[in-house]
């Protein structure tokens, strides 16, 4: 005579409490063992609380192809420390972004660039907190271009 299994529910419950241990372990590890991956980078008081800004203004009239003035000034050096933060000013009657040419991400402030557009009369700021070169456009009007190159500043040593 055959017999036929039989099936408990401890199998189920056993199952149940080895996922949930799993899961306890993971989180537990990532809490504690890695929290540097959620972590903000510890930086100068001098950098995050720089003494003067960087202004870019975009200007009347940028949007049009022939202007060779849109991002005023087009390049510009900042330094860590003492003109870190950056503020995009829309002056003209059309709406702007301020839109990084390749994906940057500063380790503090997060991603770059303008979340939407920038309206008339409104502005965009990012402070940087670290050394980089970054060329940027308006996703709309791609001719308008623009350069900031973040050194390390005197104060910041």
């Amino acid at each position: 005579m055959l017999s036929l299994p039989t099936s408990s529910h401890a199998y189920g419950i056993g199952l149940i409490a080895v996922i949930v241990g799993v899961a306890m372990g993971v989180s537990y590890y990532q809490l504690y063992f890695i929290p540097e991956l959620n972590a903000k980078p510890i930086i100068s008081e001098k950098v995050l609380h720089p003494g003067d800004t960087t202004t870019i203004t975009i200007v009347p009239g940028a949007e049009n192809n022939d202007q060779a003035q849109n991002f005023v000034p087009k390049k510009v050096e900042i330094q860590l420390g003492i003109n870190n933060l950056v503020i995009w000013k829309n002056t003209g009657e059309t709406a702007h972004t301020v839109t990084p040419d390749e994906p940057y991400k500063d380790e503090y402030s997060g991603n770059f660039g303008s979340p939407g557009v920038i309206r008339p009369g409104n502005s965009y700021q990012f402070l940087f907190t670290q050394e980089a070169k970054i060329k940027y456009h308006c996703e709309p009007h791609p001719w308008m271009t623009g350069e900031i190159d973040v050194v390390h500043g005197a104060l910041t040593s």
